[in-house]
């Protein structure tokens, strides 16, 4: 039996990106959680991706790598050297520069103008405390039928009681989802995911 890690390893482009992103101090999706990235961009034949937390472009090419050929990718990030060191994993992946849309910001900014119900998947990987802001903004983005997924966040029902920020925040989120009626959640490996009705 193999592992979720080792089912689809990652290629070298993948490999130096994750080596970017440990010089920059940065945690990016592990390989189960970018396959199933991919899966849910193929699935939904992407075309308009938002992705809030570049990092070294690690989630961004799985979810480029799942996307339809002309689908677009907007990544939003407040680092310039992580859009910088992403957009070299793109280029490298064979992606071209029209294929991105790299936005530097503070996301809660950048989101409000963005098109709403005009983007296939939302993806989430940033500061945990303000997950519950994402999420009002991800719904508001997604068409009917899209996909919202959030990276890291924990399980309120089985994970440790703490109070750090960013873990009531994600358990705020966790619970907010699942009493959303206008989506449908579950929780994967890593990942919490919501389609919209």
């Amino acid at each position: 039996m193999t592992s979720d890690d080792s089912y689809v390893p990652d290629d070298e482009v993948l490999l130096a990106a994750r080596g970017r992103a440990e010089e920059f101090g940065c945690v990016p999706v592990g390989t189960a959680e970018g396959t199933t990235l991919c899966f849910l961009a193929a699935g939904l034949r992407a075309r308009a991706v938002v992705e809030i937390g570049t990092g070294t472009g690690v989630s961004g090419l799985y979810l480029l790598r799942g996307m339809a050929p002309d689908g677009v990718l907007t990544s939003i990030d407040i680092e310039p050297e992580y859009h910088r060191a992403a957009r070299k994993t793109f280029l490298d992946a064979g992606f071209p520069s029209g294929r991105t849309r790299l936005i530097i910001g503070r996301a809660l900014d950048v989101l409000p103008r963005l098109t709403t119900g005009g983007y296939d998947l939302v993806f989430v990987d940033a500061a945990r405390s303000e997950y519950p802001g994402y999420y009002e903004h991800g719904v508001d983005l997604l068409r009917p039928g899209g996909v919202l997924v959030f990276h890291g966040v924990l399980n309120p029902r089985t994970d440790p009681p703490r109070r750090d920020p960013g873990v009531v925040a994600a358990r705020e989120l966790a619970r907010a989802v699942r009493e959303d009626t206008r989506l449908v959640p579950a929780l994967l490996p890593g990942l919490l995911v919501a389609a919209m009705r």
